[in-house]
């Protein structure tokens, strides 16, 4: 099957399955302790991303970015604001309703890839599949071929290159057709060309399978992939800009640090 005939395929998927309502973020607050202090890492952050768009969430370290995804995730829990992702509030939710909804709904891409090291690349793709989710219209083939991979199917994650492996932990968190893919940090481990393979291919996916993608990033050269950048600092929104405003990612790196960095960043200790 050709790329052209499984994007084709999934043409109805889209409309269908992945649902037309927006991604709600509503006064996020989050704090951690450390020591005997608390650390505030988000301080009601609120925003709203639409179906099938690409947002970067930029900012410095510690600047609640990582946080912010892991509560968009539902791997952690706010002390305080919601979440609603296809019209359900999943900070309502408890495991394992919460588990069943990230397996069908929610796609997740780490800088680490997470690869089982004795499993192909193939049964790396399957394993939500075969830890008990449901498997989407696409084929672990038609994944394979999507990534540009389907002559190392059988191949373990030693044998791969960085590139390859986050190529096969893309198609990991796609096999059970979430309507949203989290990707934190994707490309912090790779070189610069590979890098804009894995920029290209999540925006392939918003374009041709209408996913909706978030990504986390410090990299200016990622965010310019994306249609709107969010920027955190001290666990604020500071601001937001769509990225069509700038020629290049060297225009864009140049406004964000303008704006941001010249402020300085860092979580606020309580």
């Amino acid at each position: 099957m050709t790329t052209e005939s499984v994007a084709s395929s999934q043409s109805t998927i889209v409309s269908s399955d992945a649902g037309s309502q927006p991604l709600l973020i509503e006064n996020l607050t989050k704090c951690f302790a450390q020591g005997d202090k608390r650390v505030l890492a988000l301080n009601g952050v609120s925003a709203e991303v639409n179906q099938s768009e690409f947002v970067a969430i930029m900012g410095a370290s510690g600047s609640g970015k990582s946080t912010l995804l892991n509560l968009i995730a539902g791997i952690t829990q706010p002390d305080q604001g919601r979440v609603l992702i296809d019209g359900t509030e999943i900070t309502s939710l408890r495991d394992p309703a919460l588990t069943r909804f990230r397996r069908r709904k929610i796609g997740l891409v780490f800088q680490s890839f997470n690869l089982i090291p004795t499993l192909t690349a193939r049964d790396n793709i399957l394993l939500p599949v075969l830890a008990g989710g449901e498997q989407g219209p696409l084929s672990v083939n038609e994944l394979l071929e999507r990534i540009g991979l389907q002559d190392r199917a059988t191949h373990r994650p030693d044998a791969l290159s960085g590139g390859e492996q986050q190529r096969i932990a893309i198609a990991r968190a796609l096999i059970s057709d979430p309507a949203l893919l989290l990707a934190d940090e994707p490309t912090g481990s790779l070189d610069s060309v590979t890098s804009q393979t894995i920029c290209r291919l999540m925006k392939e996916l918003r374009d041709d399978l209408g996913r909706t993608v978030i990504v986390v990033t410090h990299e200016p050269d990622v965010a310019m992939w994306a249609d709107r950048v969010i920027v955190l600092r001290d666990g604020q929104k500071l601001t937001e800009f769509e990225t069509k405003q700038f020629p290049d990612a060297q225009a864009l790196a140049a406004f964000y640090q303008e704006t941001v960095l010249s402020s300085g960043s860092g979580a606020e200790i309580l």
